[in-house]
Formats: C-alpha cells, sequence, structure tokens
C-alpha cells in the first residue's frame, strides 16, 4: 500500500472513530447538566477526561516503543472507546456517566502513541505536515457528521440522550473492522519512513529524547493550560439561554469543520515555514473567552468556532512537530510524554476555566489571556526548529 493510501485509510479509521466519540462529547455538558452536574463538575470531569486521554500515554508510549505492539494498542485503544460511548445516554446517574466520559478517554490514551507513531512512518514519505494535516481534515468530517448526527436524533427523540448515543454503537464496530484489514495489509508501516531520505540535521537515535522536545513540550504546556473545554463552552451556551441543547451539537460539528481547515493550512505551511506558524495558537486561545463567554449569541458562536481553529492546530501540527523532532525508535515515548505533560496541562485548564467562570468571567478572561502571552514568550525563546 503506497504512503498517502495508507495515511487516507488510517484517516477513514479516525473518521468513523471522530463520528462515534465527538458525536458523545458534543453533549457532553448538557447531558452531564440534565444529571445534576454543575458548571465545576463539568469542568473538572472534562478537564480530567482530556488529562486521562494525555497523561496515560507516559504509560502507552513507552510500551508501544518497548513492545513496538502498535497495531495491538491501536485495536485495543479503539474498542474502549467505542464501547464507552452508547452506554453513557442510558446509565442515568451522574458518577457512572462520568466514569463513561473518563472512559473513553482512556481509550484514546491507549491507543494515541501507537497509532500517531504509526502515522508518522508514513508522513516521512508525503510531508510532515501536509500528513497529519490530512488526517486531522478526515477526523473532522467524522466530528462533523457525529454531533449532526446526534442533534437530529435528539430532535427526533424529545430530547432524549439514549437514542441519539445508541446510534454511535454501528460506526464503532465498522472502525474495529477496517482495524483489522489495514493491520493485515500493512503490518510493518516503519518500512515507509526506512525507505524515505533522512531530513538534513534529523536527530540520531540515542536513547534520549532530545532538549529540543522538552523545550517544545513546555510551550505547548503553557498555551494548553489556558485553553477551554467544550464542555464548559457548551455548558454556559445552554445555561445562559444562549442555545438549546439540540443546537449545541450544531454548532461543534460547525467547529470542527472549522478545525479541519485550520488543520490543512497550518500543515501547508509547517511544511514550507516550520514551527513559527505555531505562533498562532496562543493568540486563538486567548481570544476564545473573550468571545464564547459572552451574552451575546453572535458572539458566543464566534468563540466556538475560534476554538475549533485552535483544537485544529492542536491535533495536527503539534503532532507533526514532534514526529520532526524525535528520531523513530523513541516517538511512540516521545508521544507518550508529550501527552502527559500536556495532559497535566488540560486538567489544570478545564478546572480553571470552569472554577473562574464560576467566580468571575472578567478574571478568567484576563488569567487565559497573560497565559498565553506567556506561551508565546517560550515558543520565541525556545524556537523549535524543524529536525
Amino acid at each position: 500500500m503506497r504512503p498517502w493510501r495508507f495515511v487516507v485509510w488510517l484517516g477513514v479509521v479516525s473518521l468513523l472513530a471522530d463520528f462515534v466519540y465527538e458525536g458523545a462529547r458534543s453533549v457532553t455538558g448538557p447531558l452531564l447538566a440534565s444529571l445534576g452536574a454543575s458548571a465545576l463538575v463539568v469542568g473538572v470531569v472534562t478537564g480530567a477526561g482530556e488529562a486521562a486521554a494525555l497523561g496515560l500515554r507516559l504509560v502507552s508510549g513507552p510500551l508501544a516503543d518497548r513492545t513496538r505492539r502498535f497495531w495491538g494498542l491501536s485495536i485495543g485503544g479503539y474498542a474502549l472507546t467505542v464501547l464507552s460511548v452508547p452506554p453513557l445516554g442510558v446509565v442515568g446517574v451522574l458518577w457512572a456517566a462520568c466514569a463513561l466520559v473518563i472512559a473513553e478517554r482512556v481509550g484514546k490514551a491507549v491507543r494515541s502513541p501507537a497509532k500517531d507513531t504509526l502515522l508518522s512512518h508514513a508522513t516521512a514519505a508525503t510531508g510532515r505536515g501536509r500528513g497529519f494535516a490530512v488526517h486531522e481534515a478526515m477526523d473532522q468530517v467524522g466530528a462533523l457528521v457525529g454531533p449532526l448526527t446526534v442533534a437530529g436524533v435528539l430532535a427526533l427523540s424529545g430530547g432524549a440522550y439514549g437514542p441519539a448515543l445508541g446510534v454511535l454503537a454501528v460506526p464503532g464496530l465498522v472502525v474495529l473492522g477496517l482495524l483489522f484489514r489495514l493491520r493485515a495489509r500493512v503490518p510493518d508501516p516503519e518500512a515507509y519512513e526506512r525507505r524515505a531520505p533522512a531530513p538534513p540535521g534529523a536527530p540520531r537515535p540515542d536513547g534520549r529524547l532530545p532538549a529540543a522536545f522538552w523545550t517544545y513540550a513546555a510551550f505547548t504546556a503553557t498555551t494548553t493550560a489556558g485553553f477551554a473545554t467544550f464542555g464548559v463552552l457548551s455548558y454556559h451556551l445552554v445555561q445562559r439561554h444562549l442555545m438549546t441543547a439540540s443546537w449545541v451539537p450544531v454548532l461543534y460539528a460547525a467547529a470542527m469543520a472549522v478545525d479541519a481547515v485550520a488543520a490543512l493550512a497550518s500543515g501547508w505551511l509547517y511544511d514550507r515555514i516550520g514551527p513559527r506558524v505555531l505562533a498562532v495558537l496562543p493568540v486563538l486561545a486567548a481570544a476564545v473567552p473573550a468571545l464564547a463567554f459572552t451574552h451575546t449569541v453572535a458572539l458566543a458562536v464566534a468563540g466556538s468556532l475560534v476554538w475549533g481553529a485552535a483544537v485544529g492546530i492542536q491535533e495536527s501540527t503539534l503532532r507533526a512537530t514532534v514526529a520532526d523532532l524525535v528520531p523513530s525508535p523513541r516517538r511512540a515515548t516521545a508521544y507518550g510524554f508529550f501527552a502527559g505533560v500536556v495532559g497535566g496541562a488540560s486538567l489544570a485548564g478545564g478546572a480553571l476555566t470552569g472554577a473562574l467562570y464560576g467566580h468571575s468571567v472578567p478574571l478568567l478572561i484576563t488569567v487565559v489571556a497573560a497565559l498565553q502571552a506567556l506561551a508565546l514568550v517560550l515558543l520565541a525563546v525556545t524556537g523549535p526548529g524543524r529536525a
């Protein structure tokens, strides 16, 4: 299978998986609120979910490098995700719903370092920025269709979460079938990278993670610590009566469409100018609360779309940079440690925005702006270069 074809098929897997879990995430805030959750609980649970999705990669990343079982970990992680979502709409008690939200994110932690390493091998031949960007754009097709499907079923069922999330079992089963097929067709994706010429200045494998990787992780952690979760954004929209719960998935779908465009644009620029393109990320993150936590529908919607653009860069170009900074034998470990650092920042960001939202929105906006200014300084000081 040619490298681009492998990237596209792995993108189809991600598309269908995003159909499942982004469909669920689009209503996490209102669903938890319907079970009695406060803004702080929503912020902590969604932040903890992101922390689990990222922090547990400290284990799954080194495990993938040590065992080289990239396909097995990918399949196991996807299985946990697609099995956690359908019951979310019928459990009926807050603690169980919170556990399922976090379990879905744990599935992402299990699979992501291994899956990103598989993808990084193929993108060595296609161009890292473009390869990761195309994969992320395909992700967002699923992230667009999933929330729209949930919104449609919610509307038809009178707001019942059970049918809306139960329908997501179908694409989940297809995900698992495609993964087994891909593993049979491409058992050793690392062969793509072995055949590709090494870029000038590429790091040599010496058993350690490069210093540039750690400074880059510090920048990413800082900007993530000041980034609101969509759970808190959607909580604001529904609780302030700016939007009904059935319309929240539609807005989320629109944000995912913006995500795809931002990923493609930043990936294209990354292959031309390198990591300097990442300077736009703190600017977007600072704009999110200033727009989204207003009492004007148009501004709140604009803030949610800016949130989508920032997520597009986070999910594509940030990952591409890691692949260029770290050689193949330690890359899954690097993805794991990178995610672990950012996971702590995600938990802090979810709790921070949830707590400050309930206390003072102007203070929330000020604190986030200060964090993003610090992130810009770190990016300028550390200046991660192309490996």
